[in-house]
């Protein structure tokens, strides 16, 4: 790998790290209830450049956008490389960041929008989601420009289970994100039932929000369960083993503290950490993902992903 490559693919990690640590800062803004702590104005908070040094809710919000403008820098930064660099070598690099920069400006207009429009929880969801889009296609950028695939194989029921099983990664987080912003945070007080029940069924839609997204985190562990099985029976790459197993970690985690959070009626820590955990497993299953596609496609797109290694 050539400097440039290692400068370029250190660079994409370290944005798509601080994507986390932006996804994370988010959900702190939301369970603190910071998200209007600058009114309805943006990019200003409450008519001014800085916040007043009492409000603490501004702060947080403010100290949320500063975040997500270091990532921007971040990410213009490596725009410039990958256009001087893989403007005519290795193709995918320079489509994956160019992708994410979209995804940035997409998600920093929901942001505002998120603002302008006193966080609807549709908006709130759509920001998320792109948030969780861009930290993948970082990680693409970076694993794109840096990881040369030993064997090549024909995609099989593994593959698709690795897919199926990173696609319910996300849609947990949209479905969270969801009981979040429609306020059934706490809809059912009570976990693994809901008030008593298996199904909600005659206690509003708040609740029964609620539990479409245990039942979308039930599925994942099964489909995780699984996928762990299966990656250890018929894959050899000693990375792709770890991905899985760590995968399977992280959801345990991410499981458990969403437990906690219904416990301790919502307390902003778990809060904060169950979506930390949901996005660092998403990060893993995509990186998983995207390294079975790299192993498992033609010998013409590995090379195109090779030409500069």
């Amino acid at each position: 790998m050539t400097a440039k490559n290692t400068l370029f693919t250190r660079l994409a990690y370290i944005t798509a790290v601080l994507t986390v640590g932006l996804i994370v800062f988010g959900a702190i803004v939301r369970v603190t209830d910071s998200g209007l702590g600058c009114g309805n104005d943006w990019p200003f908070c409450n008519g001014t450049i800085f916040p007043p040094l009492d409000n603490i809710t501004a702060w947080v919000e403010w100290m949320h956008r500063l975040f997500a403008l270091l990532i921007g820098v971040l990410g213009m930064v490596m725009l410039v490389i990958a256009v001087r660099r893989f403007r005519t070598e290795n193709r995918l690099v320079l489509m994956t960041t160019i992708l994410a920069a979209v995804l940035y400006v997409v998600q920093s207009l929901l942001g505002a929008l998120t603002v302008m429009f006193d966080l609807p929880p549709t908006i709130v969801t759509l920001h998320l989601s792109t948030a969780m889009l861009l930290l993948a296609a970082l990680l693409a950028a970076g694993i794109f420009a840096s990881h040369k695939p030993q064997s090549l194989y024909v995609p099989d029921q593994t593959t698709g289970l690795i897919y199926t099983t990173a696609i319910l990664s996300l849609v947990i987080i949209v479905t969270g994100a969801l009981v979040r912003g429609s306020g059934a945070t706490l809809a059912c007080i009570d976990w693994p039932l809901c008030n008593g029940q298996i199904w909600p069924s005659g206690q509003g839609q708040l609740a029964i929000i609620h539990m479409i997204h245990r039942v979308a985190v039930l599925a994942l562990g099964i489909s995780l369960v699984l996928l762990v099985w299966f990656v250890q029976r018929d894959r050899q790459n000693r990375i792709v083993r770890q991905l899985a197993w760590y995968s399977l970690v992280g959801y345990s985690l991410q499981a458990a503290v969403g437990a906690l959070y219904v416990w301790n009626t919502a307390a902003p820590l778990w809060g904060a950490l169950h979506v930390g955990f949901a996005s660092v497993t998403w990060a893993l299953l995509v990186t998983l993902s995207l390294f079975e596609w790299l192993n498992s496609q033609s010998e013409s797109v590995n090379q195109m992903v090779n030409e500069t290694s």
